[in-house]
């Protein structure tokens, strides 16, 4: 079994490994990432007025708390939903500005020029304009892959018109700002030009605007991606990436990001209209059930290392518990270390994919709430389980049952790891004193030494 597993690691190495630094590297996906994270404190508020408006009460209940609560948000809920509307509720526009800021620098473009160029892209094609009203239909999590794909459009169109120096040239005595303006009219002129015929053909020949077209065409896929298949894949993957050394998160999350906070939107607008929460796997099931205490649900094996019996995996226990509560695992990882470890290869890879049926299983049977709210990932797994699916009780008490089958599963794994430590320990020792004693000897036995 160790040979095997042995040339399994060499394989992952040599093969995956180089293929898997290229994905992460590479601009698009970074770029994706990179926008997400720069939206990500707009989308958490807005998520948390959300859970706000809606507490987790009964309609009928009659305990004076939570009615006084439900009757204030429904009397006040226009003015309450306004933060939501302004930050999820837009959350494109953010996401719009950030994809395209990142791939900017990329190619040594100014950010914010870039970014706005990118905004007035997703506008030109997103927002139709009837009756003096604009449309804000697209700007949620109908608009993201429209977001993205505009967003790279129009860097990649900049980009192209500068390299081959298509573009208002000023003398040198002209101020930046104002360079930076005149530089950015050819671009802009490039995507109206382009974007704008398109749109109105495709709305001419289908009846649809873009926006509606992309997800039309990507309706199989976003279905796709809220299956369990898909959720075991995305896991599998992350944590074979992550056994080579790879931050694998960053990829993974990279590629599921927009589906995930397109499925996080239809959740919240079925919540805000009182209807059944559609989407299982978004980045709160990620985060909250199948990576507990990071990758590979390291926090219950910190709370085994504690009470190991081998020196070294007690200090690593000792610290990585306090990280490991806000999901950070890097001391464990590569303390341990798990990373390129063939011991504890099989609970690092298959335990969160193990947590993940069984999480899924019981949501889909609807034993367990659905998430209507973005977290941050540093979030403790029962308290962000909790908040994420609207303050419900339930979702503690599957993180705690994920955590305890995540401990059973690595403790033979680790008993095994420790015995081999123990043995190399002991084996050190006895050579160190079978040294010790070889000294001594040929000390006495040396006229010169005495």
């Amino acid at each position: 079994m160790s040979n095997l597993l042995d040339k399994m690691s060499i394989a992952i190495e040599q093969k995956l490994t180089p293929l898997a630094g290229k994905i992460g590297q590479q601009k698009y996906v970074t770029s994706i990432r990179d926008g997400f994270i720069a939206a990500l404190p707009f989308m958490i508020v807005g998520s948390f007025m959300l859970v706000f408006i809606f507490p987790p009460f009964s309609k009928d209940t009659t305990w004076g708390f939570a009615r006084a609560w439900l009757d204030f948000s429904a009397a006040h809920r226009d003015m309450l939903m306004l933060p939501f509307n302004l930050s999820m509720g837009v959350m494109t526009l953010f996401i719009s500005v950030g994809v395209a800021s990142s791939l900017a620098r990329h190619y040594k473009l100014d950010p914010i020029t870039t970014g706005l160029l990118s905004l007035m892209s997703f506008l030109l094609v997103a927002a139709p304009f009837k009756d003096g009203q604009i449309s804000t239909q697209y700007f949620a999590g109908q608009g993201i892959f429209t977001a993205l794909i505009v967003a790279i459009y129009a860097t990649e169109v900049y980009a192209f018109l500068k390299r081959h120096n298509v573009t208002i040239r000023l003398p040198e005595q002209v101020p930046a700002g104002v360079s930076r303006s005149f530089e950015i009219l050819i671009p802009v002129l490039a995507i109206i030009f382009t974007l704008y015929p398109l749109n109105l053909l495709l709305q001419h020949y289908t009846g649809m605007i873009l926006p509606e077209a992309i997800m039309s065409a990507l309706k199989p896929l976003v279905s796709a991606s809220d299956s369990l298949p898909a959720v075991l894949l995305s896991v599998f993957v992350c944590q074979i990436l992550w056994f080579c050394g790879v931050h694998g998160s960053l990829i993974v999350t990279g590629i599921m990001n927009p589906f995930w906070m397109a499925n996080l939107s239809a959740n919240q607008v079925a919540l805000a209209a009182g209807e059944a929460i559609p989407h299982i796997y978004t980045q709160g099931f990620w985060d909250h059930y199948l990576l507990i205490g990071g990758v590979g649900s390291t926090l219950p094996l910190a709370f085994l290392l504690i009470r190991s019996k081998e020196a070294h995996l007690r200090a690593i226990g000792k610290l990585g518990v306090i990280p490991g509560l806000f999901n950070i695992n890097e001391p464990i990882l590569f303390g341990a270390p798990v990373i390129m470890n063939p011991i504890l290869f099989l609970p690092f890879v298959f335990i969160p994919m193990i947590n993940a049926v069984i999480a899924y299983t019981v949501t889909a049977m609807g034993f367990l709430p659905r998430v209507v709210s973005l977290t941050a990932w540093t979030t403790p797994a029962p308290i962000g389980a909790s908040w994420a699916a609207n303050w419900a009780i339930s979702p503690v008490f599957m993180c705690l049952f994920c955590m305890c089958s995540a401990a059973l599963m690595y403790w033979p794994f680790l008993k095994a790891y420790e015995k081999q430590l123990l043995k190399q320990e002991q084996q050190k020792m006895a050579e160190q004193k079978a040294q010790k004693e070889a000294d001594a000897h040929h000390g006495h036995g040396n006229p010169a030494a005495v």
